[in-house]
């Protein structure tokens, strides 16, 4: 049996945190929610719920990303699957089957969950995200020949693929990394086609000035690093 694990970054998502574990399919085998220096009740929720729950006080994406990995490599029996989803019930937990399928069925290496404009909730992304998400993947098919259209967070990876990557990124820059990362390692790839709603809460990056100019530059600066190595 495929052994699929879920990392979820988590800050200050208590009114969400329950609805996503409880709508993950029980095909997957651990639920690790990554309590990144919430101030509410995220971690006694998500614990409630079922999940292990670690705690990173170091505040950014990545690095909860960087603790649910190191959780992972410190465990007798590995996962063959790891599975990202944040935790603002933006997306739609059960679609997970769907996202590991090509890696399953097809042995495909990386999976992104893509968040069509058709299967989009009305203002679910931001014109900022919207727009950024575009332009990224436009410099990725430009300068790499990518295939990509969205950086989106809901993504599934094979385990030892993941590892290879030696991911970096503390904060914004993480999704992309990894696509850049598994283009240039010559990962198989494909997208999905998911549903995205608007997320309970407010957004930590898209909701405020800072965080959207900070994530843009972070991206293009994947991206541009990344072509200076070709």
């Amino acid at each position: 049996m495929t052994n699929i694990k879920v990392i979820i970054p988590a800050y200050n998502e208590q009114d969400s945190i329950t609805n996503v574990i409880n709508d993950i399919p029980n095909i997957v085998n651990e639920v690790i929610v990554v309590n990144n220096n919430s101030t509410d009740l995220t971690a006694a929720n998500a614990e409630k719920a079922g999940a292990t729950v670690l705690t990173e006080n170091n505040r950014g994406y990545g690095y909860a990303c960087l603790k649910g990995m190191d959780y992972i490599a410190k465990l007798q029996v590995k996962p063959d699957i790891i599975v990202f989803l944040d935790g603002d019930y933006s997306d739609y937990p059960e679609e997970l089957t769907k996202v590991v399928a090509p890696i399953l069925n097809d042995d495909i290496d990386f999976v992104i969950g893509s968040r069509v404009k058709r299967l989009r909730e009305g203002n679910s992304m931001t014109p900022q995200q919207v727009f950024g998400n575009w332009l990224a993947t436009f410099l990725m098919g430009l300068f790499f020949g990518a295939k990509f259209t969205d950086l989106g967070p809901f993504r599934a990876i094979k385990y030892n693929k993941l590892v290879a990557l030696n991911m970096e990124d503390k904060t914004y820059g993480w999704t992309v990394e990894m696509q850049l990362k598994a283009l240039k390692q010559k990962l198989t790839y494909v997208e999905v086609p998911v549903r995205y709603k608007q997320r309970i809460g407010v957004s930590k990056v898209s909701g405020t000035v800072k965080g959207t100019i900070f994530a843009g530059f972070k991206i293009l600066g994947w991206i541009f690093k990344y072509s200076l190595k070709k």
